[in-house]
């Protein structure tokens, strides 16, 4: 690629896949564009359908849900599913989504879902699969379903999965008696709660439980009552089914089958004889009454498939694969067969139902092999939609997007049968361009001097990563060396690679790997794989303090698949292929939730798939990524905020400004920390440090409130910077953690947002700090009117955020999922529309209208429907027309950026400005007359007449010598943006 400052050496991937892909991937019903909406139990499919018309009104041709299949009761997201066959009760029945896509249809619009194979919900008592494998183990039916390492190092673990959910140390847990059993005598089964999980009893220990031989039992019945023998029979049954170490099918079906019956036997015995039900509960009531060591409670327990453990020692002994580091999030094995058939069969129907027209697979990176999984999915898809087999690299009968994380030195592979990416890497280089690249060294400067410290990036990166897997991941990196120590152990010429040495290498590897993931699944390794393997080889054993270095060479072998070994191909590549799925993850905890949230010199660029260690694109990059992505991924979605977004695209748009005046925003900075300084902590420190700060008055520029606050707003708003500040300090992982808050900095980090944010407590900063963002407001709106823009035209597929076409200064979740006032959105359409259909309606009047109330959020709606409904009615040139860069000469060529969209029939110029803070800051009225020398150089043949969408003005051509050069509209100066096409088109 080009502009990146990795020191990576890049790999070039072959043009073999250019137009043959193209023509591939259009196979599909393309979305013109789609519309994200975050279903929960407060925005559910009948408020979902309610909104239909209005998307329709905007320009949406698709509507793109979160998953919508039972989750957690009151999850805020879905992706914490717990049963793939039902759909969200708290979302709404069957018959609520069916009227939702009949809404859609009448309307002529799709539904794009986002489905989730790589893990699901555990804990709690709502996952049945879960619950089955608590009380059978391996000989569960399900045993197979999740990612568990059944034979872990430690030896305790053996056939046990630990379960790190308690709130304290075990022994303590059970000596304060917090673990209860019950009974369910309905069913006939135990189980042992703890709050809201349950985890049931295995029934082959029942006995231990029922005791026939009690004297209590005795004494309740007469010597010759059949019933007590009945009992006698029954424990006796139970302790004789097969073992939950049992992988035999015929084992498992037996004590499966059998189970049920001793159960519901058991069941009826309480039922017809209150004797033995007052016994149970007698027994119950004895085991629960008792805790410590010694306890009937503990040697329960110890009899059980599961561990129960204290939940901080997830990240040393885990033995199943999480979702990062979230214990109630198992990872999925959707690699099995059986597994996905279960997990996609209801989501399958809705397709071949025609209920569902696209799919967004989250966290492709998790999966054990994406390819496989894509190539499955639609070979599924091919046989119910169109009833025919498909080869391996047939592209999907529907919309296929992956959620990736496309690093900018990086090539989605493209041997991925699916349409691209959900457009992580868009946001990324449209936010670039508007983030003046020469005053990367003063801003290193302005924020090594207020923060105090110097830092390299890709240096923080690589710490980061090591803390996670020392302190979050280290479960998941112990599997992975005992099975790589199990390798090494084959070879006589390997074995003395100890367990720890392999541990370390690892880590060291994986600490310096460039990328989030590989792709390998088969023998022959791709030439990008080989590469990033060796990367992370080499800078491993130059940062390795080990004595022997050869073990990396080892690793090496291994995973490029060229070790000579007694151990088989496959099980080295299935060595491989499990790293691949821990380097991800590490990559995502490490570089997303830590090094972003510590390295502060311009928030904007923190973003997923961001680069913080380099400041800003130009021009020509952004044109080369938009020609690159036609040329192979010409359908991949375009975004710019996402539920993932750690910064809305219109918060880093303001913020962005600061980048044009680095002098200014220096002394600005300064001289507000003089303004709320800070009281001293009992060691004579800053009760919060330089760098925390440093961030807050970044968060305040992007997210300051376009309208006067009174009480009850600022009150609202403050309470939203402290609930971020303190997710910041702690996904920082400095001086405070998730899993280990330091409550005495927490608390510091709060009072200084809430005396900054208080006008009585600090009226001078609060007066200072709102002149200086008033000042580059406008700038700052302008950039995101110039994004939304770039947006809708390039090649692709733009994605809007729920609420984002009225400004939407949002922070990360859960703040970007507060609840929307869609009426108020509504109103705003409703007022344009009656505007724009006025007679004789004047539309310079109207811009300068729109422009002199930025603030109500209408001038963002105005240029988001206006270009939205002009993609609609141009679908075929926004997807699959030619982009052509368009040079551009005079006073205004380096603040402005312009490229036309061409096929056979159309040919559309889009202009937006860039870089404009000089133009608006401290001047009264817009630049009027700055644009008037400005000329874009059209290329041969292109038409010569033009009319602008947004200002309904034509815009004149001139020739110089022989080429054909176009000025800027009249209604340029006061509104810069121009879509323009031949003015033979029809006026909106």
């Amino acid at each position: 690629m080009i502009e990146s400052t990795a020191g990576y050496p890049l790999p070039r991937e072959s043009e073999e896949h250019t137009a043959e892909s193209a023509l591939l991937r259009q196979k599909a019903a393309i979305p013109v564009s789609t519309y994200r909406l975050q279903l929960n139990k407060d925005f559910t499919f009948a408020k979902a359908t309610r909104l239909v018309p209005y998307l329709r009104r905007l320009g949406i041709s698709h509507c793109y849900v979160s998953p919508y299949l039972k989750a957690r009761p009151g999850s805020a997201h879905g992706y914490d599913i717990v049963d793939h066959s039902e759909i969200n009760p708290e979302i709404g029945s069957a018959e609520a989504f069916d009227r939702f896509v009949a809404e859609l249809q009448r309307h002529g619009m799709g539904l794009i879902a986002d489905i989730v194979p790589n893990h699901m919900g555990v804990m709690g008592s709502d996952n049945l699969w879960w619950q089955d494998i608590l009380e059978n183990g391996q000989a569960s039916g399900y045993a197979d379903f999740f990612d568990i390492e059944w034979h872990p190092v430690n030896q305790a673990l053996q056939n046990k999965l630990l379960i790190p959910v308690l709130g304290g140390l075990y022994g303590e847990i059970l000596e304060q008696q917090q673990l209860t059993l019950e009974f369910d005598a309905t069913l006939g089964e135990f189980g042992i709660y703890y709050f809201q999980h349950r985890f049931p009893i295995d029934p082959q220990t029942y006995p231990l439980i029922l005791n026939s031989q009690h004297e209590q039992l005795t004494k309740a019945f007469a010597p010759d009552d059949p019933v007590f023998p009945e009992y006698q029979t029954l424990d006796n049954s139970f302790s004789k089914l097969p073992l939950r170490t049992e992988t035999t099918e015929e084992k498992k079906e037996e004590r499966r089958r059998d189970k049920e019956v001793f159960k519901k036997h058991l069941a009826r015995l309480c039922a017809d004889n209150p004797p033995i039900l007052r016994f149970i509960a007698y027994r119950v009531a004895e085991i629960n009454r008792n805790g410590g060591e010694s306890s009937e409670m503990h040697a329960l327990l110890e009899k059980q498939v599961y561990r129960l453990a204290y939940w901080r020692v997830a990240g040393d002994e885990i033995n199943y694969r999480r979702f990062f580091d979230i214990n109630d999030l198992a990872g999925l094995r959707i690699e099995d067969e059986k597994v996905f058939d279960a997990t996609h069969q209801l989501i399958l129907s809705q397709l071949g139902q025609g209920k569902i027209q696209g799919l967004r697979i989250d966290h492709a990176d998790g999966l054990y092999d994406p390819v496989a999984y894509y190539e499955r999915l639609n070979k599924k898809m091919a046989a119910i939609l169109l009833n025919i087999e498909t080869e391996p690299k047939d592209m999907p009968p529907v919309y296929v997007v992956a959620e990736k994380i496309v690093a900018n030195y990086e090539y989605l592979s493209s041997d991925w049968p699916i349409h691209g990416t959900t457009g992580y890497e868009f946001a990324n280089i449209v936010n670039g361009v508007f983030i003046d690249n020469n005053a990367q060294a003063q801003l290193t400067r302005c924020y090594g001097r207020f923060a105090r410290k110097r830092q390299d990036f890709g240096e923080l990166v690589y710490q980061s990563k090591k803390l996670v897997m020392k302190t979050l991941m280290g479960g998941e990196l112990n599997v992975l060396a005992n099975q790589l120590s199990k390798i090494a152990n084959a070879n006589p010429k390997t074995r003395d690679y100890t367990l720890n040495a392999l541990r370390e290498a690892l880590s060291e590897m994986i600490a310096c790997f460039p990328v989030y993931r590989t792709y390998i699944n088969s023998n022959s390794i791709g030439k990008k794989d080989s590469q990033y393997i060796n990367w992370a080889i080499e800078q491993a054993k130059q940062r390795s303090r080990a004595a022997d270095k050869t073990v990396f060479e080892f690793i090496r072998n291994i995973l490029l698949l060229e070790q000579h070994s007694p151990v088989s191909e496959r099980e080295r590549l299935k060595f491989a292929m499990k790293l691949q799925q821990y380097t991800a993850p590490v990559m995502a905890k490490g570089y997303e939730d830590t090094a972003c949230y510590r390295y502060n010199r311009l928030i904007s660029v923190n973003e997923v798939g961001g680069d913080p260690g380099h400041l800003g694109y130009s021009v020509n990059a952004f044109h080369y990524f938009n020609q690159e992505r036609l040329k192979k991924w010409p359908h991949s979605m375009l975004s710019l905020s996402t539920h993932d977004s750690k910064h809305s695209a219109d918060m880093r748009a303001r913020i962005n400004v600061l980048s044009e005046i680095p002098r200014q925003w220096q002394e600005a900075v300064l001289r507000w920390r003089k303004l709320t300084k800070q009281p001293k902590s009992k060691a004579g420190r800053n009760a919060l440090v330089w760098d925390d700060e440093y961030l807050f008055y970044q968060v305040l520029i992007g997210t300051w409130p376009l309208t006067p606050m009174d009480d009850t707003a600022l009150k609202d708003y403050r309470e939203r910077i402290r609930a971020y500040m303190i997710k910041a300090v702690r996904e920082a992982k400095l001086y405070t953690s998730w899993i280990d808050p330091n409550e005495n900095y927490e608390q510091a980090v709060d009072a200084f947002v809430c005396r900054c944010l208080d006008t009585n407590a600090n009226p001078m900063f609060l007066r200072e700090f709102t002149e200086f963002e008033k000042r580059i407001r406008t700038p700052g709106l302008l950039n995101t009117l110039a994004q939304s823009v770039l947006q809708l035209t390039s090649p692709g597929v733009p994605d809007i955020y729920q609420g984002s076409e009225l400004w939407q200064f949002s922070l990360v979740d859960p703040d970007n999922r507060r609840p929307l006032d869609f009426d108020r959105h509504h109103q705003a359409m409703e007022q344009l529309d009656a505007m724009l259909a006025e007679p004789g309606q004047n539309r310079l009047q109207l811009l300068r209208s729109l422009f002199s109330v930025m603030e109500d959020g209408r001038i963002k709606l105005f240029v988001m429907m206006q270009t939205l409904r002009f993609r609609l009615r141009h679908a075929a040139l926004f997807q699959t027309g030619d982009y052509l860069k368009i040079n551009i000469q005079g006073n205004g060529a380096e603040r402005l950026l312009a490229f036309a969209r061409k096929d056979q029939n159309h040919f559309v110029i889009i202009v937006v400005p860039r870089l404009i803070a000089a133009l608006y800051i401290d001047k009264s009225d817009p630049p009027g007359d700055f644009w008037n020398d400005t000329r874009l150089e059209l290329p041969p043949a292109a038409p010569e007449e033009y009319r602008d969408l947004f200002g309904q003005c034509r815009a004149e051509t001139i020739r110089a010598e022989d080429q054909l050069q176009l000025c800027l509209p009249p209604s340029f100066g006061l509104f810069p943006f121009a879509i323009m096409s031949p003015s033979s088109e029809p006026a909106p």
